[in-house]
């Protein structure tokens, strides 16, 4: 309740915000200009909560359309960024989680590859854009490599992190049993470690969407991000205001999913 209370309250905030906005609309461009206002032709320079309710209405209509190049339905950019996303998370899953598993369980190699993962880490996935775009001269490819690149990390430090910490006299017990080393990382750590690796994987999808929106951006081409700096290029703030929605809603659901799956893990039905 106290949720819809404040969503109403914010609408309500919103609307009264934006209402003044179509006096501008009737001033002369002159006098707007003076003013410090933009005067546009029959719309206020920020779009109301109606406004962007009916327009989310026609996009929820027709999800779907295909007008050319520039002008596709939200469903389709979605679904390119969705895919993008999907497919790079999921390669960062099969290096990451092999990889933490390995330097979790060998000190050794946790030493060797500590320096280049602390030099590594810190780069902006944005930073590897110019250079996957020289070498893979592919736009999408090039996108999917980025979110490959920022999904790594989370998951590979949470999954060494939760294989190191798995007690020790689970481990002695079953060298004790003579259990081997890949079964006892299937049978004994994985389990342990579970909860901590699938906390890695929700922090990476969240990181993965945030940055596919930028990598898009940049890229152009399709895709919600391109959906974004192309409506603000055509001054359409009420597409960009839906986008930003469409976003957090699409987002939040990601997250939901694995969270999920994360308390299935901690508390078993």
């Amino acid at each position: 309740m106290v949720s819809i209370l404040l969503f109403c309250g914010f609408i309500a905030a919103w609307h009264l915000a934006t209402r003044g906005s179509g006096e501008v609309a009737k001033m002369s461009p002159e006098y707007a200009a003076l003013m410090g206002a933009t005067a546009t032709q029959g719309k206020s320079a920020m779009p109301g909560p109606f406004d962007v309710g009916a327009k989310l209405w026609e996009h929820i209509q027709r999800p779907f359309y295909d007008n050319g190049p520039n002008d596709k339905g939200l469903g389709i950019q979605l679904g390119y960024s969705i895919a993008r996303v999907m497919i790079g998370y999921l390669l960062a899953v099969a290096v990451a989680i092999p990889l933490g598993f390995l330097i979790g369980m060998s000190p050794l190699m946790n030493k060797a590859l500590d320096p280049f993962i602390q030099v590594l880490k810190p780069i902006s996935p944005l930073a590897w854009m110019p250079l996957a775009l020289y070498t893979i001269k592919d736009s999408s490819l090039s996108a999917i490599f980025v979110i490959f690149i920022c999904s790594v990390w989370p998951m590979l430090l949470n999954t060494s992190f939760g294989v190191a910490s798995v007690r020790k006299e689970w481990i002695n017990v079953a060298r004790t049993l003579e259990v081997g080393t890949v079964r006892r990382a299937f049978t004994v750590i994985l389990p342990a470690a579970a909860p901590t690796i699938l906390t890695g994987m929700r922090i990476s999808i969240g990181i993965a969407w945030l940055v596919i929106v930028a990598a898009e951006m940049l890229v152009g081409g399709t895709g919600i991000g391109y959906f974004v700096w192309n409506e603000w290029n055509n001054l359409s703030i009420t597409n960009v205001i839906i986008a930003i929605l469409t976003i957090g809603i699409v987002g939040m659901l990601l997250d939901q999913v694995l969270a999920r799956f994360t308390r299935m893990v901690t508390f078993p039905e």
